[in-house]
């Protein structure tokens, strides 16, 4: 385990996780549970899982992970100087919707076999948790990984879920689609050429979504693949190929 990463279990259907005294979620009802680890994690977590009345309690070490530092030169502007009071108010409400579908919390399991690639094909040209130098001025980390690919290629959902937002036309992200996975796991698709998806939809594991572009902020085509669990930033990649764990 380790920064950035993650934790599947299996346990009494319908338990309760609770992950550093706080109550996190509850298992499926095929007894799954999803664990994830911010960025910046520190170097170990408790999880106690209250299986009718027996707990469970288990002190998990978290490794750390290195970043790179990514310098970038003539990223797009989407406005110049003292934005406009209707700019501002755009990306307030743009912000405020993608903050409701990053807290967005479904009754599913999809997240218990790991996740498949949202592309065939690509090159990965920024890492998950890279400090960006954009020109010349040190920015927050990137809480994505970005994925180079010719426009238009299609992108598919890395495993089952529900949208909770898809809009073409956000100010930053372009066309933008964001999927939650169960218990709060919600993974998001930036810069798309074109949104194929719409709110409230259920998706299964390898449906296209939309198609790669650089729409919004972006310096060229590529999809920038990020990944949230209840507010802490983690790196999709890592999902990719695991398998579920065993049943008990």
């Amino acid at each position: 385990m380790q920064q950035s990463g993650f934790a599947i279990g299996r346990t009494t259907p319908r338990a309760k996780v609770i992950l550093d005294g706080q109550t996190v979620t509850r298992a499926s009802d095929d007894g799954f549970f999803y664990l994830g680890f911010d960025r910046d994690a520190g170097p170990s977590a408790q999880v106690r899982v209250d299986a009718r009345g027996a707990d469970l309690v288990r002190t998990l070490q978290i490794d750390r992970a290195e970043y790179d530092i990514q310098r970038i030169k003539g990223l797009r502007r989407v406005y110049q100087g003292q934005a406009s009071p209707e700019l501002e108010a755009r990306i307030a409400e743009e912000t405020k919707r993608k903050a409701a579908a990053f807290a967005s919390v479904t009754d599913r399991d999809d997240f218990k076999g790991g996740f498949s690639a949202p592309l065939r094909d690509f090159r990965v040209t920024a890492r998950f948790g890279g400090q960006r130098i954009v020109d010349g001025r040190p920015r927050p980390p990137h809480y994505g990984i970005d994925l180079a690919a010719p426009t238009g290629t299609p992108v598919s959902t890395p495993a089952g879920g529900l949208v909770v937002l898809a809009d073409p036309g956000m100010l930053f992200e372009g066309g933008l689609v964001m999927v939650d996975h169960g218990q709060g796991l919600v993974s998001a698709y930036l810069h798309l050429s074109s949104v194929d998806v719409s709110s409230g939809q259920s998706l299964a594991r390898g449906q296209r979504i939309g198609a790669v572009g650089s729409t919004g902020r972006a310096t060229g085509p590529h999809l920038c693949w990020r990944l949230k669990w209840r507010g802490r930033h983690m790196n999709p990649m890592l999902m990719v190929g695991v398998p579920g764990p065993a049943a008990a």
